[in-house]
């Protein structure tokens, strides 16, 4: 999604060649396409975004213009887990008061057409980081500032007000935090296998020091640096947040800690380094304790707890992981980039009790 582009050649960086398991009818798509949007005659060029391992992203290249497609996984069934129309309205109805969303094209909920809803966007032009690099060079000083800048897109995003941006029934009001812990714990239930820990003792823990909610507001649970766009001109900015699929209306904190999940420093053991999907240990990255300082001192919140937020974040990964594993260790997909994310399970349930006991 809004992948950086390479001047010289006008690839876009990240898009590859499209799974077999993943193909689709392109004429048919482009088809309805022409009865939503003005696109010039022939069809796209189709290729697939490798990154990304749940809904599924397509890069559609026209002769005048790129447009991006996000699909869920082939063979899905549970829509409330990859609700197209509903990330379609997320950014839709964010656009005009935060403008570091994509611009949305159309939304499909036809599934004749690709065999799952669907839904189309203008592409971001721009570089988005990659596992170890950030795609653009920059001193220790500028990426300390880009840190600064990035946490300050997410602060943007809490101070939204849900009802100006026509989102209040995007959630369902207090209780969020408590949710979210008997939620996530039955989903790693669900999910389990034999190569992977109970996580019982987490879970435990989790829900006998759950606090209250700070506050509600617009988050996004997914933000991360591979999910953020910086400016082709500027890379100091941040043009665009994208993967909206698990934005919703919660506690802030809780969104914090979901992003500092995948916040792997320089100082962490190697095993933690060896499976992070951003560079946040690059020279001149800042650390989780300062991101949550800096955040708390904008924000005015101060958690009475932030280990809970901290175990929260890292558990909430490992279920997320897991669920992916799932799908591989039963053949509902062949890819093999899921072959060994029963390793990181593991790690994280070890790095969360480490917490716990600190």
């Amino acid at each position: 999604m809004g992948e950086g582009e390479r001047a010289k050649t006008g690839a876009v960086d990240g898009a590859r060649g499209v799974r077999e398991e993943d193909a689709f009818d392109v004429g048919a798509v482009d088809a309805w396409l022409r009865t939503q949007s003005v696109v010039p005659e022939g069809l796209p060029e189709v290729q697939q975004f490798s990154g990304g391992a749940s809904n599924l992203t397509y890069l559609l290249r026209y002769s005048d213009h790129d447009l991006i497609l996000r699909r869920p996984p082939v063979g899905t069934k549970a829509k409330s887990a990859h609700d197209m129309g509903r990330e379609y309205k997320i950014q839709a109805q964010l656009a005009p008061v935060f403008p570091h969303v994509p611009k949305m094209v159309a939304y499909c909920n036809d599934e004749a057409v690709l065999g799952s809803e669907f839904y189309v966007m203008e592409r971001i032009a721009g570089t988005i980081p990659r596992r170890s690099e950030l795609g653009v060079d920059l001193t220790p000083e500028q990426t300390r500032e880009l840190c600064y800048a990035l946490i300050d897109t997410l602060i943007d995003l809490h101070q939204v007000d849900p009802a100006e941006a026509g989102l209040a029934d995007l959630g369902r009001g207090d209780g969020y935090v408590e949710r979210q812990v008997f939620g996530w714990s039955g989903r790693y239930g669900k999910a389990k296998t034999w190569n992977v820990p109970s996580f019982d003792k987490v879970m435990a823990w989790l829900e006998a020091n759950r606090p209250p909610d700070v506050r509600t507001c617009v988050i996004h649970n997914d933000f991360r640096l591979d999910n953020v766009v910086l400016g082709p001109e500027n890379p100091l900015d941040v043009v665009g947040v994208l993967d909206w699929e698990l934005a919703t209306l919660g506690d802030p904190l809780m969104d914090l800690g979901s992003a500092l999940a995948y916040w792997v420093q320089a100082d962490d053991d190697w095993a933690f380094r060896r499976f992070r999907l951003q560079p946040s240990d690059l020279p001149g990255m800042i650390s989780r304790d300062e991101i949550v300082r800096y955040y708390c001192e904008k924000t005015g919140l101060e958690p009475a707890n932030w280990k809970f937020y901290e175990v929260f974040g890292l558990f909430k990964l490992a279920v997320i992981c897991q669920q992916i594993y799932y799908r591989y260790h039963h053949k509902q997909t062949h890819n093999p980039r899921f072959k060994n994310l029963w390793l990181p399970v593991n790690l994280l349930e070890r790095r969360c009790r480490r917490i716990i006991g600190r």
